[in-house]
């Protein structure tokens, strides 16, 4: 990977690189018959194959060759494997799922014997062969079904594992790069990023990762509902060479969706349109001459690094293309900042970002089974609508983020948590927001990451089992693109002191940074929010030593994020809402202060600050810093004569 990489960011770093245009539309000129897609070996095949470009790579690879010879004569310096469809999940339409493997060799090879020419002829233009891999014909994130909106056609390790295989014909065939385009399912390209990294696994070779979206219309969002900067910050846990567009629209009506990209991502951008839209008739009529002028504004305007096309497009589009656009210097991705020194991103179908200004982050602490009893009847009831329901509430009350807990002894919490949140993926009210996995269990935190289409964050990990186990787990919350809560807990137990809270977290954190490579802006320590007033005098600084502990985190793990569980600090008032609700507020006030980032908290109960009756402002207040050796019993005796009003909340005026 490293020298193709290295040759790949040379080239770029001097001009705009071209891709090809279209395989199919060069195909349909050729006018093949069902003969030549069945050749001899798919003489008996069950159905019919015409139409089924990448079976051309086996039956008749010289008419592959001959697109891929027109494109680079045209000045492409990247062109793609007619494997759009080689998985075995588009295969399948055909009964060829079993070819798959082979279709993508093949492909590979054919592109590499003819750019391999044109390399030796020009050594000074070496061409490249990109793999191309298709979305498939079925989507994670979306229900086919419209009367059942948790029903999916594929689970996401079917999907993974047949990307896998395709990456691995492709590497093995000899590609120099893997191109994974026109995806319309945020969730589809997770489960090929996952893919890819285990065929990089299983072949011992990396290529370059070119990554490609394709919006629904003008609006702007992916057919499954994402923004584009949602979108990016869903994949570029992927590291990609490029991230890009293409396909839907002309090349004029993309241009905002592509300056954004240009604008949010440090990655180089690639776009290549369709030849405009399609015509009563299917066919694309937007000249080559129409098109290379808006691909050389968008060039002059420092949008792009590489374009090419997609749907309808010739040689001759690429060759005005190249004429157009070749004069105009690259766009420097080193100009657009890569902020996550200064960022914490996760996605939904939108994005949320935490900056220094952002003030507290509501996590949504209703959709847990142990915290709310409505939602874990309706769950063990199997009442999934009525679940959704509470998940709505939460985010209409104001929640930033969901987390979702299943565990309870009488659930199959894996099974309760994809369920769920294949609902939540189709419900746009809710899925906008992003998902925050929360389990003791392991296996139930990856059943959750295979089912979040966004960045989502998992709750958690720790340093229970020691190092390695620690660092295992981070890599796989990687690999799904997750950020993480690092709970301060180890060998000996949870961190219930302030000492213990502040060396767990920094152990945890050279740990990622230095061996795990995790960002920080990816970690969030959780120092252990414990129950005050409980009339144990070893818990009677356990409010402090949070909020102490938390100012320390901020300082010594540059770039982190802190939360907590809020409600876990007025457990020993179970039943008094309105001694509860002062607790949280006043608690919050102090440690949003000293640095907590978000809080785990019921967004539709936080009281505001200033609204707390005075008395019972002063002994809450007396209790979390300690002050006096009998605040406890004061409170406990307050709280006696307090009738909880359960009224909700004004507002969370908490920073």
């Amino acid at each position: 990977m490293n020298d193709v990489r290295a040759q790949l960011d040379q080239l770029l770093a001097q001009r705009i690189l071209f891709l090809d245009g279209a395989m199919g539309t060069m195909l349909q000129r050729q006018g093949l018959d069902e003969s030549a897609y069945r050749g001899v070996g798919f003489r008996d095949a069950p159905k019919p194959l015409k139409g089924n470009y990448d079976v051309l790579c086996i039956t008749c690879p010289r008419a592959v060759q001959d697109v891929h010879e027109a494109f680079l004569a045209a000045g492409s310096d990247i062109i793609e494997t007619n494997t759009f469809s080689s998985t075995r999940v588009s295969q399948a339409d055909y009964d060829l799922q079993a070819h798959a493997y082979e279709l993508n060799v093949s492909g590979a090879q054919i592109a590499r014997e003819v750019t391999d020419a044109w390399t030796r002829r020009d050594p000074s233009k070496p061409r490249f062969v990109a793999g191309s891999m298709g979305p498939t014909t079925k989507t994670l994130a979306l229900s086919p079904d419209v009367n059942d909106p948790g029903f999916r056609a594929i689970s996401f390790n079917e999907m993974r594992d047949a990307f896998a295989e395709q990456a691995r014909g492709l590497i093995e065939g000899g590609v120099h790069l893997l191109l994974a385009e026109t995806f319309i399912d945020t969730l589809n390209l997770k489960a090929c990023i996952v893919g890819v990294k285990q065929a990089f696994a299983v072949t011992g070779r990396e290529v370059p990762l070119m990554l490609s979206a394709t919006i629904a219309d003008s609006s702007g969002r992916t057919l499954s509902g994402q923004t584009i900067e949602a979108f990016w910050i869903s994949v570029a846990h992927a590291n990609p060479l490029s991230v890009g567009l293409n396909c839907t629209l002309g090349a004029a009506e993309m241009r905002r969706h592509v300056a954004k990209l240009a604008e949010i991502s440090p990655r180089y951008v690639a776009y290549y349109p369709n030849a405009g839209l399609p015509n009563a008739f299917g066919q694309y009529d937007e000249t080559p001459d129409a098109i290379s002028s808006v691909l050389a504004e968008f060039a002059r305007s420092g949008l792009v690094n590489i374009v090419g096309g997609c749907c309808g497009t010739t040689p001759e589009h690429i060759r005005a293309i190249v004429e157009r656009v070749s004069p105009v210097r690259p766009r420097d991705p080193r100009k657009t900042l890569d902020r996550r020194a200064v960022v914490s991103s996760y996605s939904g179908l939108e994005p949320l970002e935490i900056t220094p200004n952002t003030g507290f982050v509501m996590i949504g602490e209703r959709t847990n089974v142990t915290g709310s009893k409505r939602f874990a009847n309706s769950v063990k009831a199997g009442h999934y609508d009525t679940a959704l329901e509470v998940a709505v509430q939460q985010v209409r009350d104001g929640a930033h983020i969901l987390d979702v807990n299943m565990d309870d002894g009488m659930l199959g919490s894996e099974k309760a948590m994809e369920t769920f949140l294949k609902l939540i993926g189709s419900e746009p009210e809710v899925s906008r927001v992003p998902i925050m996995v929360d389990s003791s269990k392991w296996s139930v935190l990856e059943a959750g990451l295979r089912w979040v289409q966004g960045k989502g964050i998992v709750n958690s990990i720790s340093l229970r089992e020691g190092d390695d186990d620690f660092l295992a787990k981070a890599a796989k919350v990687r690999v799904y693109g997750a950020a993480m809560v690092v709970v301060a807990f180890d060998e000996q137990g949870q961190a219930d002191t302030i000492e213990r809270k502040i060396a767990i977290c920094e152990r945890a954190y050279r740990l990622l940074t230095e061996r795990a490579q995790v960002d920080p802006s990816d970690i969030i320590f959780d120092p252990n929010v414990l129950a005050i007033a409980t009339g144990l005098e070893q818990h009677a600084d356990d409010a402090i030593d949070f909020i102490e502990a938390t100012r320390a985190i901020k300082q010594r793990c540059p770039g982190v994020r802190v939360m907590g569980g809020i409600s876990n600090v007025s457990s020993s008032f179970r039943g008094n809402d309105t001694v509860r609700d002062a607790i949280h507020s006043v608690f919050l006030y102090h440690a949003i202060r000293a640095g907590l980032d978000m809080g785990i908290v019921n967004a539709g109960r936080l009281v505001t600050y200033e609204n707390i009756e005075p008395t019972l402002f002063r002994l809450v207040d007396d209790v979390i810093f300690n002050r006096r050796s009998d605040a406890t019993e004061r409170l406990v005796e307050h709280a006696e004569t307090i009738k909880s009003s359960g009224r909700k909340a004004d507002g969370p005026r908490l920073a």
